[in-house]
């Protein structure tokens, strides 16, 4: 199974990013979901955010869902990456799965770590999502929150790739209800 990027629109403000819709398969995305209850999560907890996550690298996920990180997939999501922010050859750093509880936040950052990591996709993953329920992510022009530039809805399925740098401001506003689930593929330019 490869990912699906028909739907997809490209954006230059506030940073080169990306988003698709449906980008998998609806029963493949139910059965990542159900998996997920019972997945291996650890908190992680950082001075801008706390979540749970886990390395989808580092465990076995079951036979139906082991395609998401395989190489045949990783190696789409490395090209879409490439193709439509212009970028370099990519090489896979990780595959992780980030879950936000009710109360968790994720406060303004870029991502920038000195060039260790340098695209990433997320896809979001959940039993259907609204506004109300928070959760959104929001993208700035720099790392005021006055700055914020736009907001998107984690709809089911959905994607949203962006390169990494110094302006790549973003943030996730409070979930109040729900779990939100993302696969994040991160990836490195290779020069």
């Amino acid at each position: 199974m490869l990912p699906d990027f028909t739907r997809t629109v490209v954006r230059s403000v506030p940073f080169a990013n990306f988003r698709s819709a449906d980008v998998i398969d609806e029963a493949a995305s139910v059965a990542m979901l159900d998996w997920l209850d019972e997945a291996p999560w650890k908190l992680r907890v950082e001075d801008f955010y706390e979540q749970h996550e886990f390395s989808l690298l580092g465990c076995q996920p079951p036979g139906e869902l082991a395609f998401l990180a395989s190489e045949r997939f990783v190696s789409a999501v490395a090209r879409e990456l490439s193709d439509r922010l212009g970028a370099p050859a990519l090489s896979l750093v990780d595959v992780t799965v980030h879950r936000l509880v009710p109360g968790q936040t994720i406060r303004i950052h870029n991502d920038e770590i000195g060039g260790e990591e340098t695209h990433r996709l997320l896809i979001q993953l959940n039993r259907g999502w609204s506004f109300e329920q928070g959760g959104l992510l929001m993208l700035f022009a720099d790392d005021d929150p006055a700055s914020v530039t736009d907001v998107i809805v984690p709809d089911h399925r959905s994607a949203f790739g962006f390169e990494i740098s110094a302006r790549s401001h973003h943030a996730v506003s409070t979930i109040r209800s729900g779990n939100r689930d993302t696969i994040v593929y991160t990836f490195k330019a290779v020069s």
